[in-house]
């Protein structure tokens, strides 16, 4: 049996990074055997290649990376920005490439015409609040957990900042991006102090990781 030392866990985010993650750590000898695992589980361990997985929130990936609960994450370049853990950041993987955009309805309404009380609904307050503070402009940042889209339709807000992949959603709720606020793509993330106590191991899948997203960039 493995000693707990050399196990590495890696977070792996729900939602739409995982198929991804799960093909590119596949193609490198590291499966994740969710498969043949209860589907409600959010632990699979592959014995074989001596690897712990969590399948969990894309939101929660950073902070159990920052706390050491997994050794490496695989995460939205998004959330990394918004929450601002402390990790180790050594590679872009290339998928899940999308935008954090300004947005707001067809129909404009210049800023100046709105008033003092100018309002930005997101579920991305601190990187609004960044981006606005370095254009030197004063917003109230509106926080929300889903349904962006509806504010300015309601009256909420006058804009929206959210993350962007195709635009259908923008274009049926008669939005259009008017800035780009961030580039967002799958990141891998390591946590600092398994980066030096399992050092090789964790050099071991960088390097892996990084020529397979090199062999498939060119």
């Amino acid at each position: 049996m493995p000693r707990d030392c050399d196990i590495l866990t890696i977070a792996l985010s729900k939602g739409k990074l995982l198929s991804s993650a799960i093909d590119l750590l596949a193609r490198v000898g590291i499966s994740v055997p969710t498969q043949s695992t209860n589907s409600r589980s959010l632990i699979f361990e592959n014995p074989s290649c001596d690897t712990t997985f969590l399948i969990i929130r894309p939101t929660d990936v950073p902070t159990y990376v920052e706390y050491g609960s997994a050794d490496v994450g695989i995460a939205g370049k998004d959330v990394l920005l918004e929450q601002a853990s402390d990790v180790y950041e050594p590679l872009d993987l290339k998928f899940g490439q999308c935008k954090v955009v300004l947005a707001g309805p067809q129909e404009i309404i210049p800023r100046e015409d709105v008033g003092p009380s100018f309002r930005i609904a997101t579920k991305y307050p601190n990187i609004t609040e960044q981006y606005f503070s370095r254009k030197g402009e004063s917003v109230e940042v509106v926080k929300l957990y889903g349904s962006i889209e509806l504010a300015p339709l309601v009256g909420l807000s006058e804009r929206i900042v959210d993350l962007v992949s195709t635009g259908k959603t923008l274009h049926a709720h008669k939005l259009v991006p008017i800035e780009t606020v961030a580039e967002s793509s799958a990141r891998l993330i390591v946590n600092r102090a398994s980066l030096a106590l399992k050092h090789q191991r964790v050099l071991n899948l960088i390097n892996l990781l990084k020529t397979e997203v090199q062999r498939g960039s060119l």
